[in-house]
């Protein structure tokens, strides 16, 4: 690379007003962008250290706020105001309206089940009997193992490894619970100090590959739909047939008729939610409050589920197998993703539980007022009259 084309650096201190500055004129005059507003900010580029680099600016993102939502949670228990930014027109309004027929029928009810983040090394060997002879002396060892993994966090905690072999090769995948970080890079540095103490320690010589893939990270996968990546977390609500009939003009047999037929086409699809769109909410919180935005892949799979009860009421739930939020660490605590965090009472440790439960709430409440949109007719005429349809 000539250093006509190089990006401007300084190894010293690249994180300032000066140096963001430098880079934006020198992209200027290299392909005639003015980057105008891309260079108002109020974030301090002293705090951006392990948050980006090459940094220039800010992207700015309107945040629109939906609510307020009921949520009677195990974490989350109250009236929650939520950040969405967006820029898709409608999509603040829809889940406020979704919200609102939540709180007209008491609420809605959230639980984590569980939680796990995982690495999933392969260990190769010679054949088949050798992997198969090294699964047993793994299960053996376990708390060795967990010992050497944990020696490298204060948070970290392995709980249990999945198995499987495939020719000559074990692969491996490190379940850990990491508090109120997602933990990716956590587990990554905790399972490398395992298979490294495995390595040493196997009476068999042995190479492995840190990861074979079967973490899925950034990836879905229906595993994770199985066995949980992130947080299971689950929103469950019994919709009053006359609250329906009043807020959405839907009723409540027609809501349940419909999901069947929804049900049908994203199994067709092979689709990873058979629900409306909870990757909406999703993203939009995930981006106002500092998450690692490719999480969506993962964290959007999951299960809309339904019941018509016999006074003609509709209990529905959303579960999401693979939900990964934080609220501490990352990119949560710059500036304006924490003041979105504090405004749910989410900020910092102990708070990820919490911030998991008014997502999967956020998911209802979108699945909610969609689904019904699109049997009252009204999908296509909101646009219309306050999005992308405009014309």
């Amino acid at each position: 690379m000539t250093d006509d084309t190089r990006i401007p650096r300084n190894t010293m201190d690249d994180h300032t007003n000066e140096m963001a500055q430098k880079r934006r004129e020198f992209l200027s005059q290299k392909t005639g962008s003015s980057l105008e507003h891309t260079g108002q900010y109020s974030i301090d580029p002293a705090l951006l250290p392990g948050n980006v680099e090459n940094f220039i600016g800010v992207v700015q993102m309107p945040v629109g706020i939906a609510g307020p939502v009921q949520i009677n949670g195990e974490n989350a228990d109250g009236m929650f105001y939520v950040p969405l930014a967006t820029t898709e027109g409608t999509l603040v309004a829809s889940y406020s309206r979704g919200m609102r027929v939540i709180n007209e029928c008491g609420g809605v009810k959230t639980t984590v089940v569980e939680q796990f983040m995982q690495r999933a090394p392969a260990f190769i060997f010679s054949d088949a009997r050798e992997a198969r002879e090294f699964g047993a002396w793994v299960d053996e060892h376990f708390e060795a193992i967990a010992a050497a993994a944990e020696s490298t966090t204060s948070i970290g905690k392995l709980q249990h490894i999945h198995q499987w072999s495939v020719s000559r090769v074990r692969y491996l995948r490190f379940n850990y619970t990491t508090g109120d970080a997602a933990g990716q890079n956590m587990v990554g540095k905790a399972t490398l100090a395992a298979c490294e103490w495995i390595k040493a320690n196997y009476p068999v010589q042995c190479e492995y590959l840190l990861s074979g893939n079967m973490d899925t990270d950034k990836k879905h996968s229906h595993l994770n739909m199985l066995h949980s990546r992130g947080k299971r977390v689950i929103a469950e609500i019994v919709l009053k047939r006359e609250v329906l009939a009043k807020i959405m003009k839907v009723d409540t047999h027609t809501l349940a008729r419909a999901t069947v037929l929804a049900n049908t086409g994203a199994l067709m699809a092979g689709a990873a939610y058979n629900g409306p769109h909870s990757a909406n909410g999703i993203a939009s919180l995930f981006i106002a409050t500092g998450q690692d935005e490719a999480n969506v892949v993962e964290s959007h799979a999951g299960l809309l589920s339904h019941e018509l009860l016999p006074n003609g009421d509709l209990y529905m739930a959303v579960t999401l197998p693979s939900l990964i939020v934080a609220t501490y660490g990352g990119g949560t605590g710059l500036p304006t993703q924490r003041e979105c965090l504090e405004l749910m009472g989410c900020y910092g440790k102990g708070k990820a539980n919490k911030l998991a439960e008014i997502v999967a709430a956020t998911v209802l409440a979108g699945d909610i007022s969609l689904g019904c949109a699109v049997i009252a007719g009204h999908w296509v005429s909101s646009h219309d009259k306050y999005g992308r349809n405009r014309p």
